[in-house]
């Protein structure tokens, strides 16, 4: 996956019908080097040389970086127009100093050992990409392509990074502020009939949503509803659809067309009060910051 971010960059020369992005994958010494999927790519050596776009590969796994790899980081960052870490790829910039008092992200899964090996890095794990100044750091595995797909936009346009998408058959790019976690991944339910109730109460957010509803959505009865769904996804109904109203909220918020008040219609809250306990919570902030950070991160 961390190869991803190239296909963007060559669709977007195809969409334009000029070629925009030269793309070279550089190592230490060059040559053949092999890739952890067990395959090998071709590279040639990072050296003295100077690109617009420097995009530090990542692994499964955080490695440490080479002394030549953190000089070429830091000289990077006096030439080049923007600096990129996706995934693991944050590590090595945070080994090379660029990363101090700046805000970053990660996989999340990588974001606790990022923060305690590097104090002077704010690194806030639940966003999909982060800007700031000229550095670049996302999440991982296909956050990779939100990543490269922003860049595209702020080159090229809105319209040619909605072509780019299109072409690589994802959504228009996710907005960095974005969670990196699902609220209906994260119930993980084990039965197809709990399944259909989530399904169901995600479609349908305005309404009531009580157990009853979601019981008859289920084909269960009330009181085995309930036990079943807390017993496979370990919260209540009530909790479940409270987390699913607040990420649809969210959403809503970052792609900034409504207002509060339609949001929280929208999204079953009713009203704004009750949504803003609900985002206090769940994200344990109101949802005026969730919008605020949203904007300043796309901008």
């Amino acid at each position: 996956m961390g190869f991803a971010a190239i296909a963007a960059f060559e669709v977007a020369n195809v969409v334009v019908g000029e070629e925009v992005y030269g793309v070279e994958l550089l190592s230490e010494q060059g040559g053949l080097v092999r890739a952890s999927g067990g395959f090998s790519v071709d590279t040639k050596a990072f050296k003295d040389r100077v690109f617009d776009t420097v995009i530090i590969g990542s692994g499964l796994e955080p490695h440490p970086a080479s002394a030549a790899l953190i000089k070429f980081i830091q000289r990077a960052m006096k030439t080049a127009r923007r600096v990129a870490g996706p995934c693991t790829g944050a590590f090595p910039l945070a080994e090379a100093g660029v990363l101090d008092k700046r805000r970053v992200t990660t996989h999340w899964a990588f974001a606790r050992e990022l923060r305690a090996r590097f104090p002077r890095v704010t690194v806030e794990e639940d966003r999909i990409f982060i800007i700031d100044g000229p550095v670049w750091t996302s999440a991982g595995m296909t956050a990779a392509v939100d990543l490269a797909l922003a860049m595209i936009e702020k080159d090229l346009g809105a319209e040619t990074a909605r072509s780019v998408a299109r072409k690589l058959v994802v959504y228009h790019r996710r907005a960095g502020g974005q969670s990196q976690f699902s609220a209906l991944l994260e119930l993980e339910p084990k039965s197809d009939r709990v399944q259909s109730a989530l399904d169901y109460a995600k479609k349908h957010l305005q309404n009531t949503l009580s157990v009853e509803e979601l019981a008859e959505a289920a084909r269960l009865s009330p009181r085995q509803f309930s036990r079943t769904f807390r017993a496979e996804t370990g919260q209540s109904p009530a909790k479940a659809v409270e987390n699913l109203r607040v990420e649809a909220a969210r959403m809503m918020m970052e792609r900034g067309r409504h207002s509060m008040d339609i949001i929280a219609t929208e999204t079953g809250f009713a009203d704004r009060e009750r949504m803003r306990r609900a985002f206090l919570r769940a994200l344990g902030q109101p949802p005026q910051t969730v919008r605020r950070n949203s904007r300043a991160l796309s901008s």
